[in-house]
């Protein structure tokens, strides 16, 4: 059968043309790459093997091979692992086969060392082939099927695939080096590159040289199941580099054993840098579980909860079934008391390291902060635990605090832990809401992630203190000496009844405030409704078809607010309180009902102002 010529997908061309041209600084790495998914090949095979032996056929024994041909000045890099077929090679080598393809490119910043941790977080490793080759031709077969297939290309936007015959179960790739290149057809180079990137990967990498003679290159020994005394920062940095796609130094690294009821070995990092795919809603976990050292799954497989999934690495279970499915997997006892465990372990060293170093923990919590407080929405089992390392701004101080902090600094007898949502932290400062809060010294913490209002209504308390938007309207820091007398408390009453009467339903209420200083008014929520942010997040997330009136407090000591009092029946009285509405709507960042009476009102106020 012909090879089919075939167009590489647009997107597909041009990242190619990134790799080849001017990504990977260090070429060495396509080694790595290409070692890398051999092995995942490997650990595939393994997994459908617990279920269907035939697949392992008259080859057993999984391996990594490679070889070179220094008169056809080649290399070639094969496995015996799953495989694939005409429709695989197609998708996986002809097209970016995942989502958000397009926002990755738009990531991409022309800062190398940038760029090549974006794309070794996409996946794309197999296309560093063409940086050091000028064709590549792969052969493959997929386990259990009978006919094999070979598919080329020279990396110019398009490649070829047909039928082939005499094709070993798995996946080989031959790459047809360029000019300058040569240095890879060394048997040393080639073993001190794999010593280097890839003594860590399981499966055995074994060299066969132009005599036929083998030499395995890689100890073939599980990272994870070694001694920490017997592994190098240089080996836990290139392990991390292969299983996280990153070229960062990690934040954390968690490498133990858990013994007792349950037994399972683990090693985890947190990255420096954000992916910058985690929030896009098809990301997933990339934590891979292993049962006594053969991969089972990473995707679809809550071996960590959805608020880690910035973390990267591998957990191998001894206890767990070599046989369990995916569908088991989801309601087995035994992994829910790994995730258990596991969740706590991390929790508790991300707490360590807020203590005893805050400044590399602040670039950790401007990455990962938002999806760890995830955690206090999708559970309570660790809310508190979660709290713990939270970080916030806060009215204190730029510094971010934590709430144990904020709880120390708080006055005898402070109750709640006050907070505003916003996005803006310095218009956050400046807000109308937190006057009176300023003036007697109570600290606010300033939210600025939209799921802070969300985990919020889940758990209103920590350690005894509930928390509490300072834009509730039950909000009294009137102190001794500042109660009213009768009669300040009558003509309250007539101007709030006044103000009614000229709003009507535009407003649920009209209240004297009890936190206002220098401002004349300001929007509030009673006890019980959904916060003025997070309504407005659903609004505009198309979940609720229209806002809510709010409460309008006044500060009846405000210049405007004691000339309406006293000038009941003047004609512009109702103009002037329904520009004061308009402003508290400003403030809190609501749209205005009704833009052309804002905007004849205003005028007509600025040119009498002229005027007089």
């Amino acid at each position: 059968m012909a090879k089919k010529t075939r167009k590489f997908g647009t997107e597909t061309a041009k990242i190619l043309q990134l790799v080849i041209h001017s990504l990977y600084t260090n070429k060495d790495i396509f080694l790595r790459e290409l070692i890398s998914n051999a092995s995942d090949a490997c650990d595939k095979l393994r997994f459908a093997a617990q279920s269907d032996a035939a697949l392992l056929g008259d080859e057993p024994e999984l391996k990594i091979s490679l070889s070179v041909d220094k008169d056809k000045r080649t290399i070639t890099i094969a496995d015996n692992g799953i495989g694939m077929n005409e429709a695989e090679l197609a998708e996986n080598l002809g097209t970016i086969a995942k989502s958000g393809t397009q926002g990755f490119l738009e990531q991409l910043s022309g800062d190398k060392k940038q760029d090549l941790s974006l794309i070794g977080q996409f996946g794309v490793g197999f296309y560093s082939s063409f940086m050091v080759a000028e064709k590549v031709v792969v052969h493959s077969r997929k386990a259990g099927e009978g006919q094999g297939y070979v598919w080329e290309s020279k990396g110019e936007g398009e490649y070829k695939i047909g039928e082939a015959s005499n094709v070993s179960r798995g996946t080989s790739i031959t790459l047809h080096l360029r000019a300058d290149e040569d240095t890879y057809l060394d048997k040393f180079r080639l073993q001190h590159i794999v010593k280097t990137y890839s003594d860590h990967v399981a499966t055995p990498v074994i060299f066969t040289d132009e005599e036929g003679k083998d030499e395995q290159f890689n100890s073939g020994t599980a990272l994870w199941m070694r001694p920490k005394s017997e592994i190098s920062d240089e080996q836990y940095q290139e392990f991390y580099k292969a299983i996280a796609h990153q070229i960062d130094e990690p934040f954390l690294r968690l490498h133990g054993k858990a013994e007792g009821v349950m037994e399972y070995n683990y090693l985890l990092f947190i990255p420096n840098t954000k992916p910058f795919d985690l929030f896009h809603p098809d990301r997933m976990r990339r934590v891979k579980l292993y049962v006594r050292r053969v991969f089972i799954a990473e995707e679809g497989v809550e071996i960590i909860p959805r608020y880690l999934r910035f973390l990267r690495g591998i957990v191998d279970s001894e206890d767990l079934p070599l046989n369990v499915s995916r569908e088991t997997l989801q309601s087995n006892p035994l992994l829910e008391r790994i995730r258990g465990s596991l969740t706590k372990k991390i929790l508790s060293e991300l707490k360590k390291k807020s203590e005893k170093d805050a400044e590399n923990y602040e670039k950790f919590w401007n990455n990962f902060g938002a999806v760890l407080k995830e955690g206090l929405c999708e559970s309570l089992e660790n809310r508190e635990q979660i709290l713990e390392v939270c970080k916030f701004r806060s009215t204190e101080s730029d510094n971010l605090t934590n709430l144990d902090e904020y709880i120390a600094r708080a006055p005898e007898g402070q109750k709640e832990i006050y907070y505003l949502s916003g996005e803006d932290v310095a218009a956050m400062r400046e807000s109308a809401q937190l006057e009176g809060f300023k003036k007697r010294g109570i600290e606010v913490l300033l939210f600025t992630d939209n799921v802070d209002d969300f985990w919020v209504q889940a758990g209103h308390e920590y350690k005894g203190k509930e928390f509490k938007s300072v834009t509730r309207s039950d909000i009294d820091l009137a102190g001794e000496g500042e109660e009213t007398d009768a009669q300040d408390e009558k003509d309250n009453d007539d101007l709030v009844e006044l103000f009614k009467k000229e709003l009507g339903d535009k407003v649920k209420d009209v209240r004297i405030s009890k936190k206002l200083e220098s401002s004349p008014v300001c929007l509030t929520v009673a006890e019980g409704d959904m916060d003025i942010r997070m309504e407005r997040f659903l609004r505009e997330q198309q979940q609720l078809p229209h806002g809510s009136t709010k409460i309008l407090e006044i500060n009846p000591n405000h210049t405007l607010i004691k000339s309406i009092a006293s000038a009941k029946a003047n004609a512009d009285i109702g103009d002037l309180i329904n520009l004061l509405y308009d402003q508290a709507l400003i403030q809190e960042g609501e749209k205005l009902g009704d833009i052309k009476g804002f905007s004849t009102r205003l005028a007509k106020f600025l040119e009498k102002a002229l005027v007089a």
